[in-house]
């Protein structure tokens, strides 16, 4: 299915069409960071960007979608190899969940009870199982790690063990499939469980700090989305000399693969990343999704009326970016 198939498929969609499903499991899009060892395309840090923003440039929904559920699946390295090779035998698995600490872990000598209510979970629909995080308790008293703090866990169950919530009412990203679940009274064994820091693999693309890995992953979706704004300004106002704009989003993507580069070079050679480093990256991208917004902003109030219509697709990247920017990653709160 070529890339403009795909694109008319999702315009105005409310859901990733199951032949397009079909086609990102066959190209094994949702595994392009699991490890070649269990069948995924253990792809590079940079290549994998690269695949993503070109998603995204296809259309904001699938980008995210992919996004998510590729870095979810990305928690294949934290699973002893055993389990990892059995749940990444079929080209449909896919993980996702939600970041947040929404319920409690009660163990229970081997295994864990799971309760709880998580928001967020992009691809709920199309997902093979659930991630989630949770504070262990024990006789309903939270366990403490050695610092005193609550300890919390990361788990994963099979989808039919959770309960879907259809509660994504967002402006954009409609076909993300992004809604809340709970689970009730569900017992988990210790095998399917993980701590983010804890990898079972010995690859570059384990050591890069999870911060340095979301910041990036994200951001080439904003710019993805950005590329494609242009494009469809373009149909609309032909007229408009969009030269400078585009040059810069070359500029810019070109800079995060430098990061990309950076990154996997070091580790390499076996050097620390530094926090200095980590805070670098995520302000030029906080910086980046800043300026990209007001630019397209400002792009947007040359365009005419027809820009606002809900069946152009401006309007859905329009849409689809800007419920983008309010990932908590790169949204600015004022104080």
């Amino acid at each position: 299915m070529d890339s403009f198939k795909i694109q008319q498929k999702l315009l105005e969609a409310k859901e990733i069409p199951a032949d397009v499903m079909e086609h990102i499991y066959n190209e094994r899009w949702l595994q392009i960071w699991v490890p070649k060892r269990y069948g995924g395309l253990g792809l590079s840090f940079i290549n994998g960007l690269k695949l993503l923003k070109s998603l995204a440039f296809i259309d904001g929904s699938l980008g995210w979608m992919v996004t998510l559920c590729a870095g979810a699946n990305y928690f294949s390295r934290n699973l002893k190899p055993d389990i990892a090779k059995e749940l990444f035998k079929d080209n449909f698995t896919c993980f996702g969940g939600s970041g947040a600490i929404g319920g409690t872990a009660e163990k229970l000598n081997d295994f864990y009870l799971i309760n709880g209510r998580w928001t967020f979970a992009t691809g709920a629909p199309h997902l093979s199982h659930f991630t989630l995080n949770a504070v262990v308790t024990e006789n309903d008293q939270p366990v403490l790690d050695e610092n005193g703090k609550e300890l919390v866990r990361s788990f994963i169950i099979p989808k039919d063990q959770a309960e879907i919530i259809a509660d994504w009412n967002a402006m954009g990203m409609q076909a993300t499939g992004t809604f809340s679940f709970t689970v009730d009274n569900v017992l988990v064994d210790v095998h399917h469980s993980f701590i983010y820091n804890e990898f079972y693999t010995d690859a570059v693309l384990d050591r890069i700090p999870f911060r340095i890995f979301a910041d990036l992953t994200l951001l080439v979706n904003y710019l993805g989305m950005a590329a494609h704004f242009l494009d469809e300004a373009e149909k609309i106002r032909p007229q408009l000399d969009l030269t400078a704009f585009r040059n810069d989003l070359s500029s810019e993507e070109n800079k995060t693969y430098l990061f990309a580069n950076k990154m996997e070079t070091l580790l390499e050679n076996q050097q620390k990343i530094t926090t200095e480093v980590q805070t670098e990256i995520h302000q030029f991208g906080e910086t980046l999704v800043a300026n990209l917004s007001h630019r397209i902003l400002d792009l947007y109030f040359q365009l005419g009326i027809k820009a606002s219509h809900t069946n152009e697709p401006i309007q859905q990247i329009f849409c689809d970016y800007f419920t983008a920017t309010q990932h908590a990653n790169f949204r600015r709160v004022c104080s």
